[in-house]
């Protein structure tokens, strides 16, 4: 389990005239790198049903590219939140904290979340959220449209944080490389995972993984040098990285500190069909 709250959080505004254009902004077949420099007041979206907040759309579906998800920053104000968040009632959502502090009902239940608080909302449950107090809140909202399979239960609404779930090492790799789960990767109710990696400085994942599920990757704190399809990349904390399926994929954590990310990838179905038009 994480002891303190070291999650990188933007904080908007413009660049001045006199910055460099060049970043490190890519976007590729197989990946996307979005660098924290360019979070910036002019790309900031809005949502109906909201008050006091504006957001950063990280991901979102594209066909031939990344499928399965979204992800937004979301920052509201003292005293904005919404009533009615969700619109979409087949659409599940992972919340979690990077600053500040706000209240959530679930279900008609109330949760104070602080930074490191996770919430996983399944779709179709009715939720709100508030932020009541004096500073601005900004959190992680992970969004995908579920995949219902016939026997199989809807996972249930729950609270948790980054603080009170122990990190579970790899193995063979003497601690230095361990993943936050929020969910257990048998319960087959779950078809996403939104979990928190963390390498201790010098730790690798040491091959290209090279496999079906899409990610988005959030660097929470940290830097790392990344190896995506053939290329290296160098990310740092506020860094977004969107990895399209069978992106080959490994990285070197540079240090001096941890290097941590929260990781979404879709999970435990099978593999949808184009079907031709008839």
């Amino acid at each position: 389990m994480s002891t303190k709250s070291t999650y990188y959080a933007p904080t908007g505004g413009l660049p001045p005239q006199t910055q460099l254009l060049s970043d490190r902004a890519i976007f590729t077949e197989s990946y996307a790198i979005i660098p924290k420099r360019v979070l910036t007041d002019i790309v900031i979206s809005y949502l109906p049903f909201w008050t006091g907040m504006r957001m950063w759309v990280l991901a979102r579906p594209l066909s031939g590219f990344s499928e399965t998800f979204s992800q937004y920053i979301v920052e509201v104000e003292p005293n904005g939140g919404s009533e009615k968040p969700e619109l979409d009632a087949n659409a599940e959502g992972v919340v979690f904290i990077v600053e500040g502090e706000m209240d959530m009902t679930i279900e008609g239940v109330s949760h104070h979340l602080e930074a490191g608080g996770y919430a996983f909302l399944p779709p179709g449950c009715k939720w709100t959220l508030k932020n009541n107090s004096d500073k601005h809140v900004k959190f992680h909202w992970i969004r995908k449209a579920y995949q219902h399979c016939e026997g199989i239960d809807m996972p249930e609404a729950f609270v948790t944080s980054d603080h009170d779930v122990e990190a579970i090492e790899m193995p063979g790799t003497d601690g230095v490389w361990t993943t936050t789960r929020f969910t257990e990767q048998s319960d087959m109710r779950h078809d996403m995972h939104v979990n928190i990696v963390t390498f201790q400085p010098g730790g690798v994942i040491p091959f290209d993984e090279t496999h079906v599920m899409e990610h988005g990757l959030y660097v929470l704190e940290g830097k790392a040098v990344y190896h995506l399809n053939g290329e290296w990349v160098e990310v740092e904390a506020g860094d977004f990285m969107w990895l399209r399926a069978f992106c080959p994929q490994s990285c070197y954590a540079g240090g001096p500190g941890p290097f941590r990310y929260l990781l979404y990838k879709d999970v435990n179905r099978h593999m949808p069909f184009i079907r031709p038009v008839r």
